[in-house]
């Protein structure tokens, strides 16, 4: 791609994102689904504006987004908050998680999926949306108690989800008769390497954070934690989710002044976000909703109630206000790039079911990262009346 188009588009994203971002703050709607709205009309599916290059650039900036967003989130996992709301945020989030794989697996093997497609279906269902979930809190501006415990659940529940999924990889490799052991070497490697990865960088930088003054030396050593956490799980082939809350949450217990890195990175993500969510829509096909049928639609009413009933119990186990009980699944209903990325590790390793599992996902994704956001909202608002 020339120098000069890609300054164009570039400049056209951010002016696209500036948009969404007024439309955003005048109405009602979330500006997630705004964004992404914007990048369907402008992407594949619309007037398809855009370069073909594009998909490199989403895959990069998706990556950074996300990175951000774990660290930020790792920040939630304060003493305090652990004391207060540990335990429910522990039990909503391994219920939501057993729950949806448990109906939406079911669910599409009574629909007559196979039982194999069905669990790896199941799995990815798991997955939250961990940057439309935060960018709708933050957009909101509420800080109460149930604002907390969405931000503590977001941050874990795709640990769980990739546990899950792991699992659900091996257990169906052996259903179709092609177990391998390395498949456990994966998961274990993903999780645990990313813990430790997490633990290498978060602990240099707890050292480090505080001794610099504040300003642009400390915006420097926020964006050079993030890229180096994103790169190395790249490098390593772990999880850069897993690492980034990880390390999130080693600085915010062991920095003398925790809040700065974690300042500098809310002042500078929104452009990073804009692009992510503006290509995130101009990535997804919605014509493929078309083919999905009768399995798409079941994977679709499966999700939403599993994310209910499940927000329920574990809100239920853990003694949370009867008020807010019905409202943590809806707040999770968004699914993006943590599913799409479940989606290709299975389609790699099931060659013969990647196109169901591909369109499926790529699609059901278009309906919950429109529609989830202000879902998520409505139960903010809802929850902490």
């Amino acid at each position: 791609m020339s120098l000069e188009l890609i300054f164009l588009t570039l400049g056209f994203l951010f002016l696209l994102g500036l948009l969404a971002d007024e439309g955003g703050r005048r109405t009602a709607l979330p500006r997630v689904t705004l964004l992404l709205a914007l990048g369907v009309l402008v992407g594949r599916s619309g007037l398809d504006l855009f370069p073909a290059e594009m998909e490199i650039w989403y895959e990069f900036f998706s990556i950074l987004a996300l990175t951000m967003v774990a660290f930020l989130l790792g920040g939630i996992f304060t003493p305090a908050t652990l004391r207060r709301h540990g335990r429910e945020i522990t039990l909503i989030s391994i219920s939501i998680v057993l729950v949806t794989l448990a109906v939406v697996a079911g669910g599409l093997w009574l629909l007559g999926v196979t039982p194999a497609l069905a669990l790896l279906l199941g799995a990815i269902a798991t997955a939250t949306a961990p940057a439309a979930v935060q960018d709708v809190l933050h957009q909101d501006g509420q800080d109460g108690s149930f604002a907390l415990k969405i931000k503590g659940i977001v941050a874990i529940d795709d640990a769980w989800g990739i546990i899950a999924f792991s699992i659900a990889l091996a257990v169906a490799a052996i259903l179709t008769g092609q177990a391998e052991e390395g498949l456990w070497l994966h998961a274990a490697r993903d999780l645990g390497g990313g813990v430790a990865l997490g633990a290498a960088i978060g602990v240099p930088a707890a050292i480090l954070t505080g001794r610099l003054r504040e300003g642009e030396p400390t915006q420097t050593e926020a964006l050079g934690v993030v890229f180096l956490t994103a790169g190395a799980a790249l490098w390593f082939e772990v999880s850069f989710l897993v690492a980034g809350i990880t390390a999130g949450a080693i600085v915010v217990n062991l920095a003398r002044h925790h809040d700065r890195p974690f300042h500098e990175i809310e002042h500078i993500q929104w452009p990073f976000m804009m692009l992510f969510f503006i290509l995130a829509g101009a990535s997804l096909e919605i014509v493929r909703l078309v083919d999905l049928g009768i399995i798409g639609l079941g994977y679709l009413l499966l999700r939403f109630v599993s994310r209910i009933v499940g927000g329920w119990i574990g809100a239920w186990l853990g003694r949370s206000p009867a008020t807010q009980r019905p409202w943590f699944g809806v707040a999770l209903m968004p699914q993006a790039g943590v599913a799409i990325g479940m989606a290709l590790v299975a389609a790699n390793h099931f060659p013969e079911m990647a196109e169901t599992i591909l369109a499926l996902t790529v699609g059901t994704t278009v309906i919950f990262e429109l529609f989830g956001p202000p879902a998520t909202l409505l139960a903010l608002r809802r929850a902490q009346r």
